[in-house]
């Protein structure tokens, strides 16, 4: 029988069906990670055997497979999602798992401080503490981020200075203004914890943990007896060109958007809006010629962010043809809804859609079971097996 390939945007595979004995595809690598990939942290790039199409690997037995990509801009919670899975369908995260994952930590919240420290200058915000504050800035400018380690008692009391000032508090209350990841408030309000010495990162600490995604990672898990491959790819400008171009013949895409990011700016240009780079990006993916068959779901993710955000934030002041109620967030995320669903210039493809919270376990294992039936019944449909 000839092979074949299913991808899926933003989050799993479609199940195929013991008797095909097919594999999918994502992107243009295909193959098979060792399960002891899992103690791989998430932000690290695994090295796979690399094999012609459609192949599969040897004195691997033969069982179902399904394989998806995860797409969307940067940010949008991509990889928060993949370790979603990781916990409720693969096998979590061991404390020694969880012990890889403290640097990275650390590495958030310099990152986070250092970000509002320059935005202080950009924004010519003064510290309520000049003499004392602009000493603990130098000293955590200072520091290379991406070099860290530890949490030295300097440092941590440095950076629990600044946050508890003044000038920090209304840089960080203009953060729309200049890049700032989302886990800032959550990690730099929970310093006492973070820094003691026997400090375990815990389930929610993983989820918040920000790396970027470079290149195109895979991560398995288990799911009622068939094998779930989730491939992570790039979502900033320069990662997309890797991938783009690899899909090809998928049954179903998940498209992964953030909510939150209607009044931000992109990463790569300050000049414009991320939501308007995720519409692009959505639309340039629904009409590709290769995903013309694709069954299409939309995650409209950081739900809870929009409701925290719409009450200073008002929608209209960035997409006037907002003509809904400010403060709502109900009407907020229809609208945003309605701006993805509407780029879709083929009538009779319906467009599958979700509002979540990537950081909220419940949340997202409701919604996966609900995509999960999406995906093996697009699969079905695609092979003609209903």
């Amino acid at each position: 029988m000839k092979n074949r390939y299913i991808a899926v945007v933003l989050a799993k595979p479609t199940p195929l069906g013991a008797e095909l004995n097919n594999w999918a595809r994502v992107g243009a690598v295909c193959y098979a990670l060792p399960t002891n990939q899992w103690d791989t942290p998430p932000y690290s790039t695994p090295t796979p055997p690399v094999l012609s199409k459609g192949k599969r690997p040897r004195g691997r037995p033969k069982r179902r497979w399904e394989e998806g990509a995860k797409e969307g801009t940067g940010e949008s919670g991509k990889s928060t999602f993949i370790k979603q899975m990781r916990i409720i369908h693969g096998s979590g995260y061991s404390d020694e798992d969880k012990r890889g994952f403290i640097k990275l930590v650390y590495q958030n919240i310099f990152m986070a401080m250092q970000s509002m420290i320059r935005a202080m200058d950009l924004l010519r915000i003064s510290f309520n503490d000049p003499v004392e504050m602009v000493e603990k800035a130098e000293l955590i400018r200072g520091v290379d981020f991406e070099t860290v380690t530890t949490f030295e008692s300097p440092y941590v009391e440095a950076i629990k200075a600044l946050w508890a000032d003044k000038g920090i508090q209304e840089c960080y209350d203009r953060r729309r203004e200049y890049q700032l990841t989302d886990s800032a408030k959550y990690y730099l309000g929970d310093l006492e914890r973070i820094e003691k010495p026997d400090y375990l990162p815990t389930e929610q600490d993983i989820l918040r943990a920000r790396a970027p995604t470079t290149g195109i990672i895979e991560y398995p898990f288990d799911l009622d007896s068939i094998i779930f491959r989730m491939v992570d790819v790039g979502g900033q400008r320069s990662e997309r060109r890797k991938w783009i171009h690899c899909f090809e013949n998928v049954t179903s895409i998940i498209f992964l958007v953030a909510l939150s990011e209607y009044d931000q700016i992109l990463f790569e240009s300050e000049n414009e809006n991320r939501m308007e780079e995720s519409k692009a990006l959505f639309k340039t993916i629904i009409t590709y010629p290769w995903f013309q068959h694709s069954s299409v779901i939309l995650f409209l993710n950081k739900k809870d962010l929009l409701e925290e955000k719409i009450m200073y934030s008002h929608l209209v002041d960035y997409f006037p043809e907002y003509e809904g109620p400010q403060r709502d967030a109900i009407a907020a995320r229809e609208f945003i809804l309605r701006m993805f669903v509407d780029l879709n210039p083929d009538s009779e493809k319906i467009i599958y859609s979700h509002f979540t919270c990537a950081t909220d376990t419940e949340n997202v294992q409701f919604i996966f079971s609900a995509v999960k039936d999406k995906i093996m019944q697009a699969a079905l449909n695609h092979f003609s097996l209903v």
